[in-house]
């Protein structure tokens, strides 16, 4: 029997423009299937987080253009459980939002906040540290987050520096850091207590809002005033009138880079973001080559390196190239060097400036 005090919030609200010509406005990469397994992102994603949490308590959280999308890949959940953004304001007032819905369902609860489109291996693992950190969260006043131990001094993601007196598996996290330069990557993975940070946090329902209310008290009673329209059918309407004056601000900004009771679990999974091309061609499997491929047949002559993704069984030859990533999309394709991966989304700017918003 799962933990009716358990639950979770799915952020699957991005777009993830760097997966561009696949990940699109009207169709994100969390609802597609960008490994070839048979499930989208977001539906390994529920699974995954089902494993411990009551599916009924998995709430997901998007953007209202997605609202059909989420019902057709996750057809078990209730209207109750889709948390509508009426626009894009960052991660703070989405999460205060949900945390004030799941509260006044119930006061008990403690949960994690997880993106939709991180690649997980070993899910029993996952699932291990996110029990360990709802056993501490039910017990302490804490805010907590999963890091992953850095494997190389990536300089595109955020870092937690913790406290390395701890014995424990729960560390005391000193501060977070910005996404460093280069140098300043190799200095973090020299000193050994530092961190990814992969946006993946556990509280008590009850932590959360009062750190809300301290560190962010405007937004907080912005949210707030609307507590007794949710989870009633009066609830879309205040948020329709009210959403768009809340701060565009970050959770790790609004509350955890101002909190002195955060820790944090250097996480016992692997773990991939799926935020490039070249993050995805490293989690797949490859041919004597090194050739990575999604669905298409292939004949490749002299090629070797390259990410290679079409629709189901298409043929696709390649000969005399090397680290490309080529991506056939219906009326899109993309023959791109995987060195400049990172440049995908000015690419996408470029072509709706020379051709339409219709292919971004």
């Amino acid at each position: 029997m799962k933990n009716k005090n358990y639950y979770a919030i799915l952020m699957a609200g991005g777009v993830g423009s760097r997966f561009w010509p696949v990940s699109t406005q009207d169709f994100p990469k969390q609802f597609h299937d960008m490994l070839g397994t048979g499930d989208t992102l977001i539906q390994k994603t529920f699974n995954r987080l089902a494993n411990l949490i009551p599916k009924e308590n998995i709430f997901i959280l998007t953007n209202e253009r997605y609202n059909d999308l989420v019902f057709k890949q996750l057809p078990s959940v209730a209207k109750r459980q889709v948390v509508l953004e009426p626009e894009m304001r960052n991660t703070a007032p989405c999460i205060l939002y949900a945390s004030l819905k799941i509260q006044k369902e119930n006061e008990n609860a403690v949960m994690i906040v997880a993106p939709s489109d991180h690649w997980i291996e070993d899910e029993t693992e996952f699932t291990n540290n996110v029990q360990t950190a709802f056993e501490f969260c039910e017990s302490n006043d804490a805010l907590m987050t999963l890091g992953i131990a850095p494997t190389f001094p990536n300089t595109g993601y955020g870092y937690i520096e913790y406290n390395n007196s701890s014995n424990n598996k729960i560390k005391p996290v000193d501060q977070f850091r910005e996404k460093p330069d280069y140098e300043t990557a190799k200095s973090f993975l020299k000193q050994g207590n530092f961190l990814w940070n992969a946006g993946i946090f556990m509280w008590s329902v009850k932590t959360v809002l009062n750190t809300f209310k301290t560190n962010q008290p405007e937004l907080y009673e912005l949210f707030k005033s609307g507590y007794s329209t949710y989870n009633t059918e009066f609830e879309d309407d205040f948020i329709r009138d009210n959403y768009s004056k809340a701060d565009n601000i970050s959770v790790d900004y609004a509350i955890m880079e101002k909190s002195d009771n955060v820790f944090v679990i250097p996480a016992t999974f692997d773990w991939n973001d799926l935020g490039t091309w070249g993050s995805l061609y490293d989690k797949l499997g490859k041919d004597q080559n090194n050739n990575a491929v999604v669905n298409s047949k292939t004949l490749l002559e002299d090629a070797s390196g390259n990410m290679i993704r079409s629709k189901k069984d298409k043929i696709v030859v390649v000969d005399g190239l090397k680290d490309y990533i080529i991506v056939d999309k219906d009326e899109v394709l993309l023959i791109f060097p995987k060195t400049k991966e990172q440049d995908i989304k000015k690419v996408l700017q470029n072509v709706k400036a020379n051709f339409g918003e219709e292919y971004g």
